[in-house]
């Protein structure tokens, strides 16, 4: 998340933890997007059933699948390519895997509700399926503002045209779960952006990180 609001809701959309009051809020009609129905999973896991705030989006990439999941799994190189994301930190060497962690920060700004924070963000990855799914949960920590969970999940499907990038995410917590529509709004935003960036990385960068 940065300072203006799209930033902000991407930064907490990798947190991982957001959820809106009543069914899931479909995406802003993004270039090639189409309806969702039912929730994303990864290896039978998805976000929480019972989260507040929740959201999902998806979006169309003409790139090849491998270098759009190479890019979404390199964590350490998000910074080179998504602005909200200030810092990134590795917890465990080696290839990102079920149970790897990584700690990054990003901006949070005011809102009715929460005063304007920097974000710390633990997250874990719970399920990992190598060009297919990734779904990782975590807390986000700042001064004056706390997620005490989110979680986040990830698809990639070849399909005419290009890949098909699907998105969903839940938070829980009291602070967010003060104002649902707020957060909800911040969230979608968020994870709108998010895919528009990684498809300008994975068509710009081939199959590294985007520099």
């Amino acid at each position: 998340m940065r300072v203006r609001i799209a930033a902000v809701t991407a930064s907490l959309v990798t947190a991982g933890i957001i959820v809106s009051a009543g069914p899931v809020q479909a995406a802003p009609a993004l270039a090639g997007s189409t309806p969702q129905t039912g929730a994303l999973q990864c290896r039978g896991k998805g976000v929480d059933p019972g989260a507040a705030v929740r959201y999902r989006s998806d979006i169309l990439i003409k790139a090849p699948l491998r270098s759009i999941f190479t890019l979404q799994t390199d964590v350490e190189h998000w910074p080179t390519w998504q602005a909200p994301v200030l810092s990134m930190k590795r917890l465990d060497p080696g290839p990102l895997r079920k149970g790897s962690q990584f700690r990054w920060t990003t901006p949070a700004p005011a809102t009715p509700t929460t005063p304007e924070s920097t974000l710390e963000i633990t997250s874990t990855i719970r399920q990992l399926e190598n060009d297919s799914c990734i779904r990782w949960t975590g807390p986000a920590v700042g001064d004056g503002l706390r997620i005490d969970e989110g979680v986040h999940v990830w698809t990639f499907t070849e399909v005419r045209g290009g890949v098909r990038v699907r998105t969903e995410e839940s938070w829980t917590g009291a602070q967010v779960e003060a104002d649902v529509p707020t957060a909800t709004s911040l969230l979608g935003a968020g994870l709108d952006q998010w895919l528009r960036e990684l498809k300008a990385a994975a068509k710009a960068g081939g199959d590294g990180p985007c520099r």
